[in-house]
C-alpha cells in the first residue's frame, strides 16, 4: 500500500459492496461529534479490554486544533487514541496525551477526514475525502463561508466489520510512520481485529443498524441542502446587485455609451462563463451594424469590427415584433417556431459556432434601441437558466438607460451649439448694425435730406442723390439677406432638395447671373469655362449648387483686375467625387490665410474689402452650402499677386452613367475653351 492511495479508494476496494455517499462539511462534523460523544459517554470500569480504539485523521493542523481539548478528554478514557494530520510547525510525531502522527504533504491523507471508533459494544467509521470547492463560492466570494459548502464523498457506516476494515488501513499507515509504535498497534490489531466480523451487506444497502442515526443523517443533508440552495439564491440576487451597480456606477461616471457598453459586455461574460457576448445599437432603418462591443473566451473566434446583419436577421425581427427574450438551448435542434427563422442564419452559426443563443432586447418605452446577444460554441446544447436571463435582463434595462441619458445629452450639445450659433449671429448682427450698415445709412439719410431741403436742386442732381440713395439701400438689402441666408445655413434649418442633376447646367445659370449683372455696367475680367467632354450627375439641390458658383465668381471678379483672367473647371476626381474649380490671376493669398478666408466678415486688409465691396459673407456661405451637401471646399494660392483658386467637391449621383456636358453660352466676354478630358490647364 502506498501512502499516496486514498484510504476511501483502498476500502471500496476492500469492501466492493460499500456505495460512496456525499457529504456537506456541516454534517460531517455532527456525525463526528455523535461518534465522539459516544466515547466520551463510556466508563472504565470494565477494565482495558474495553477501552476503545479511536483513530482521527485531519487534513491539516488548523482543523485539529479546533478539536484538540476534545481529544484530550478521550486519552483520558483510553490509551488507545491517534490523531493524524499534515506536518508542520504546529503538529509534529509525539506521544504527550495521545499519539500524534505527522504524515507528509503528499500523502492522499491530505484530502481526507478520517475518524473510527471502536469499542466492545459499539462500532463506527467515517471514511471520506474532499472533492473540489462548488462553483458557487468561486463565483461570489461574499457568499457563503468556505467551510459551509466543503463537500466530501466516501463511507460512514455503524456496521462493525466496515469499521474493522477502516481501522486496518489507518493502523497499517500508522505504523508506516511511526514504526515505533509497533508494540502498541499490535495491542490494538489483537484487542479490536483479532476477531474479524464479516459486514452485513443487507445492512449496508438499506437504511442500516440504527434507523434514528440513519433518519439524523438524512435530516441534516437535507438541511445542508436547502441551506446551500438558499445560499445560491442570495449569491444570484448578490451577483445581479454588483452587476448592475457596476454598470450603474459607469453611467454615472460617464455618458459615453462606448465605454458604458464595454463594461456591460465584459462584466456579463465574467459573471456567466460564457463563450461570447457582445452589445450593439439597432433603432432606425440600418441593414447591418458593426460589431464594437464584446467579450469572448480566448479559444473563439472574435466578431470584432465585423458586419452584423439587421434586416436579413428573422430573430432580430422576431425581436422587434414580441420585445421578448429569446433563449435558443440548441439552434441545431430548436423548437420548429424557431426552426424556421433559424433557418437562414445557418451560414452566420457555422461561421461563428453558435450553438446556443441568448437574445435580450434593449427597450425602452417598447422601443428597440439595441440587443445584447451571448452566444455558446460547444458542442451540445446548453439551457439558460432562469437566474442568468434575469441577471441579463437588469443589466438591458440599466443600458436602456444609458442610451437614452447619452442621446438625450446629444441632443443638449446640438441644442447648446445651435443656441452658440444664435449668439454669435447677435453679436455680428450688433456688429453689423455699428459698422457695416452705419456708412450706407448716412449717405441715403443724407441724401433724403439734401432732397429735402433743396426743393430747387437741379434735376441732374438729384438724380445723382436718388442713385447714391437707391444704390446703398440695395447694398443694405444684400447684406441683410446674406447675414440672414448664412444664419439659417449655420444653424441647420436649411431643407436640401437633393437631386441628380448636371453641373454643366448649374454653370450655365451661375454665368447668366454675372453676364446680366456685367450687362449693367459692371466690369468683369475674362471668363473662360473649362469642361470635358463627359461629366456625371452629382447629387445635390441645383439652387444652392448655383448659388456657390456666381460667389465663387463674384469672390473673383472682384480681386482681379479687369485685364485679367478667370476660369472655371469641373472634373471627376474619383469615383464617388466631381471637383469644381474656379481659378483667377488676381491678388492672391498668402498661404497662413487660407483657410481664414471663409471666416465671416473676414478682411484681409484693413480697406481693401471696403475698396472692392461686398458683405464680406460670401465665402463664409459658400463654405455652409458645400459642407451642407456632404462636399468640401479650400482655396489655394502661390502667395500674394499670384492668382487664386478656390475648388469645392460634390457628391456623384450613384448608379448615373456620364453626360457630355452642357456647353456655356458664348456671349460677351465669356468664351467655352477647347474640351481636354479633363486634362488641368498649365
Amino acid at each position: 500500500m502506498s501512502n499516496s492511495d486514498a484510504v476511501v479508494d483502498e476500502l471500496l476496494r476492500a469492501i466492493p459492496q460499500l456505495r460512496s455517499q456525499l457529504f456537506f462539511k456541516t454534517s460531517l462534523t455532527a456525525l463526528s461529534h455523535a461518534m465522539e460523544d459516544q466515547v466520551l459517554a463510556g466508563t472504565t470500569d470494565q477494565g482495558a479490554m474495553d477501552q476503545p480504539l479511536v483513530i482521527a485523521s485531519f487534513q491539516q493542523a488548523r482543523f485539529y486544533r479546533q478539536e484538540a481539548s476534545r481529544y484530550q478528554r478521550i486519552a483520558q478514557l483510553t490509551d488507545q487514541v491517534y490523531v493524524l494530520s499534515a506536518a508542520g510547525t504546529s503538529f509534529e510525531n509525539s506521544s504527550s496525551h495521545y499519539e500524534t502522527i505527522a504524515f507528509t504533504p503528499d500523502d492522499g491523507l491530505t484530502q481526507e477526514w478520517h475518524l473510527v471508533v471502536m469499542g466492545a459494544h459499539y462500532s463506527a467509521c467515517l471514511i471520506c475525502r474532499e472533492r473540489a470547492p462548488a462553483p458557487l463560492v468561486e463565483r461570489s466570494p461574499t457568499g457563503p463561508a468556505l467551510e459551509q459548502t466543503r463537500r466530501f464523498e466516501g463511507i460512514w457506516s455503524p456496521d462493525r466489520g466496515v469499521t474493522q476494515e477502516a481501522a486496518a488501513l489507518l493502523l497499517d499507515r500508522i505504523e508506516s510512520y511511526r514504526p515505533e509504535l509497533s508494540a502498541k498497534l499490535a495491542i490494538a490489531r489483537d484487542h479490536y481485529l483479532k476477531t474479524r466480523v464479516v459486514p452485513n451487506f443487507a445492512e449496508l444497502s438499506g437504511p442500516g443498524t440504527d434507523p434514528f442515526t440513519q433518519r439524523l443523517v438524512t435530516y441534516l443533508q437535507a438541511g445542508q441542502y436547502k441551506l446551500l440552495k438558499t445560499y445560491k439564491a442570495i449569491a444570484n440576487q448578490e451577483r445581479r446587485a454588483r452587476l448592475v451597480n457596476s454598470i450603474t456606477a459607469a453611467i454615472r461616471r460617464s455618458l459615453n455609451p462606448e465605454e458604458i457598453f464595454q463594461i456591460a459586455v465584459r462584466e456579463v461574460g465574467q459573471a456567466l462563463g460564457v463563450c461570447r457576448c457582445i452589445v450593439y445599437r439597432c433603432y432606425g432603418a440600418e441593414e447591418q451594424v458593426q460589431i464594437q462591443y464584446e467579450h469572448r473566451e480566448p479559444q473563439v473566434s472574435s466578431l470584432q469590427d465585423q458586419v452584423w446583419p439587421l434586416t436579413d436577421h428573422p430573430l432580430l425581427q422576431r425581436l422587434r415584433r414580441d420585445r421578448e427574450t429569446l433563449a435558443i438551448a440548441d439552434t441545431q435542434a430548436a423548437d420548429p417556431d424557431l426552426a424556421a427563422d433559424l433557418l437562414p442564419l445557418v451560414p452566420l452559426m457555422e461561421q461563428w459556432q453558435i450553438r446556443s443563443w441568448l437574445m435580450v432586447p434593449l427597450l425602452y418605452q417598447q422601443r428597440l434601441l439595441g440587443v445584447i446577444e451571448i452566444h455558446h460554441c460547444q458542442s451540445g446544447s446548453y439551457t439558460w437558466n432562469d437566474d442568468d436571463i434575469a441577471l441579463v435582463e437588469s443589466v438591458a434595462a440599466q443600458l436602456s438607460v444609458a442610451i437614452i441619458q447619452a442621446d438625450a445629452y446629444a441632443h443638449l450639445q446640438d441644442l447648446n451649439q445651435q443656441l452658440a450659433a444664435l449668439e454669435s449671429t447677435r453679436s455680428n448682427l450688433i456688429a453689423i448694425t455699428g459698422h457695416e450698415l452705419r456708412t450706407p445709412l448716412s449717405t441715403i439719410q443724407v441724401c433724403l435730406e439734401s432732397l429735402e431741403a433743396e426743393p430747387d436742386m437741379p434735376q441732374e442732381l438729384r438724380s445723382i442723390m436718388l442713385t447714391s440713395a437707391l444704390k446703398d439701400a440695395e447694398r443694405m438689402r444684400k447684406l441683410v439677406q446674406d447675414f440672414l441666408t448664412l444664419s439659417r445655413l449655420e444653424s441647420g434649418r436649411i431643407e436640401w432638395n437633393l437631386e441628380a442633376l448636371a453641373i454643366g447646367e448649374c454653370i450655365d445659370l451661375a454665368l447668366s447671373s454675372i453676364q446680366a449683372r456685367h450687362g449693367q455696367g459692371e466690369t468683369c475680367p475674362h471668363l473662360v469655362v473649362d469642361l470635358p467632354r463627359r461629366l456625371p450627375l452629382v447629387w445635390a439641390d441645383g439652387e444652392w449648387v448655383v448659388e456657390v458658383i456666381v460667389k465663387l465668381l463674384d469672390n473673383a471678379c472682384k480681386f482681379t483686375d479687369p485685364s485679367g483672367t478667370i476660369t472655371l473647371q469641373a472634373q471627376q476626381q474619383d469615383p464617388r467625387t466631381l471637383q469644381v474649380t474656379v481659378i483667377d490671376t488676381g491678388r492672391g493669398i498668402e498661404a497662413h490665410r487660407l483657410e481664414t478666408v471663409f471666416d465671416r466678415f473676414y478682411q484681409e486688409e484693413g480697406a481693401l474689402r471696403r475698396t472692392a465691396g461686398g458683405t464680406g459673407l460670401g465665402l463664409a456661405m459658400c463654405r455652409q452650402i458645400v459642407e451642407g451637401l456632404k462636399g468640401q471646399i479650400w482655396a489655394t494660392s502661390g502667395g500674394k499677386d499670384q492668382g487664386s483658386q478656390f475648388h469645392f467637391t460634390l457628391p456623384i449621383a450613384e448608379g448615373q452613367a456620364s453626360l457630355p456636358a452642357r456647353r456655356a453660352p458664348r456671349k460677351g466676354r465669356t468664351t467655352a475653351a477647347k474640351n481636354r478630358d479633363g486634362q488641368k490647364p498649365a
